[in-house]
């Protein structure tokens, strides 16, 4: 298993990578957060690549200020605070093809998922699904899917430290990750199965509805 960006960098299951999905890049789904984490989890990970895919427009919040993008603004904010050589294992890989998005994550090390009270995202239930080693936003939408240290690490939305410090535990415990990514996987295939799971449940609900 392996993934190569830009044509010139591959990385495998042997390397450290941080992943973070959103559909755009916006404070609504926490990017803002993950980004002001990375100077320190950089810092502390001099191996770790941290890979980044999003988009840079608006899906769900606010608009940014005319002219600027939130994706922008937020590199703005932290690139101050962090070296050259930090900075280039930082990849922002845009929107990608589903499959590419697949190998992603089953290359990933520890994935952040991060997102302010609203429905819970198809990419968060492939990242379960995949087996991700999981740091999630303790917010609402996360509690019917990732309970804290069985499916995943939870940590407050706005703790940009303590964010920090839960990835980088997990990073240093090969044993955690294993055992939270077969749990996430087994919660996910349990509870989110198209064909066993999710779609009866709606077909029953319909019926119901008629009957």
């Amino acid at each position: 298993m392996s993934l190569t960006l830009n044509g010139n960098l591959t990385l495998t299951k042997q390397d450290e990578v941080i992943t973070f999905v959103n559909c755009n890049l916006e404070p609504y789904r926490g990017y803002h957060i993950f980004m002001r984490a990375l100077p320190e989890i950089l810092k502390r990970r001099p191996k770790a690549r941290v890979l980044i895919v999003g988009g840079d427009g608006v899906s769900y919040g606010a608009k940014p200020p005319a002219g600027a993008t939130w994706k922008q603004m937020f590199i703005d904010e932290v690139r101050p605070r962090i070296p050259d050589p930090d900075w280039a294992r930082v990849h922002f890989v845009g929107n990608i093809p589903y499959p590419h998005f697949i190998a992603l994550l089953q290359l990933s090390t520890v994935h952040v998922y991060l997102t302010y009270p609203f429905v819970l995202s198809w990419s968060l239930l492939e990242a379960m699904s995949a087996g991700c080693a999981i740091v999630a936003s303790d917010t609402q939408p996360l509690h019917e899917a990732i309970h804290h240290g069985e499916t995943g690490r939870l940590v407050n939305f706005f703790d940009v430290a303590g964010l920090a410090n839960e990835v980088c535990a997990l990073l240093d415990d090969p044993a955690q990750r294993e055992r939270l990514g077969q749990n996430a996987r087994a919660f996910a295939r349990a509870n989110y199965d198209l064909k066993r799971v999710c779609l009866p449940r709606q077909l029953a609900w319909v019926e119901g509805l008629v009957n």
